[in-house]
């Protein structure tokens, strides 16, 4: 057990979950944030892919159904 760790367990539940916030909120500074540009253009190329996936997964169900009920009638 290094020492950094003593030191961690000596510390209440208060001061680690305040160090936690803190930690986190160090780290969220550092976050590049997008643009309402970058914003906007990434989550219409979500959508246009997630309706692509739907349309593939749909005209794959369909196939799928004709196929059995052509070989089980």
């Amino acid at each position: 057990m290094n020492n950094d760790t003593q030191v961690e367990d000596s510390k209440g539940i208060f001061a680690r979950i305040g160090l936690f916030y803190r930690q986190v909120i160090v780290e969220l500074r550092k976050v590049v944030w997008p643009t309402k540009k970058e914003l906007t253009t990434y989550t219409s190329v979500v959508l246009v892919f997630v309706g692509f996936i739907i349309l593939v997964v749909s005209l794959l169900d369909l196939v799928l159904t004709k196929v059995v009920f052509l070989v089980f009638g």
